[in-house]
């Protein structure tokens, strides 16, 4: 099973500005040179009502619909993991391309499934990936099967699909 060894915080200071330089690339029209390895996610603030965005790393991205799966790395206290459980309707940007959708959470064995895929398709990725977000993972297909109990996961799937 594995184990989570550090709870991540949402980033602070010159990390948040980091983590936000993508957003800017997207409003900028540069989303693109990011590739289908990242979405903008556009969402309504629970208490503001306005609208907010994040960049996320994409697990999987279908090219026929254009729907993507993502996982809450920063916990289930993320802001944007709120926003979308509160109110699921979306925007969002994968390249250059943007659609309007739906949040839909993944149950746990199908979040542990995405994440073996993503383990096979990009196993460097996976393992430093895995470790950024705070778990040890011992590399059995069991192991990343079960981290889908303990990491939410999303299909952000377009209208038209």
């Amino acid at each position: 099973m594995p184990t989570q060894v550090k709870t991540l915080k949402s980033p602070r200071g010159l990390s948040r500005l980091l983590f936000r330089l993508p957003i800017g690339m997207y409003c900028l029209g540069l989303g693109g040179l990011l590739g289908k390895r990242a979405v903008m996610l556009d969402h309504i603030g629970r208490k503001s009502g306005v609208e907010r965005h994040v960049v996320l790393e994409v697990v999987r991205y279908d090219k026929e619909s254009g729907a993507c799966v993502v996982a809450v790395g920063f916990g289930k206290k993320s802001d944007w993991f709120l926003n979308i459980t509160e109110n699921p309707r979306i925007g969002f940007t994968v390249g250059k391309t943007f659609r309007k959708g739906t949040a839909i959470r993944l149950n746990e064995q199908e979040a542990g499934l995405e994440l073996v895929h993503y383990e096979k398709e990009h196993p460097l990725a996976w393992k430093e990936l895995a470790h950024f977000m705070g778990y040890q993972v011992d590399g059995t297909e069991e192991d990343t099967l079960a981290l889908g109990k303990l990491m939410p996961m999303f299909l952000l799937r377009p209208d038209d699909e």
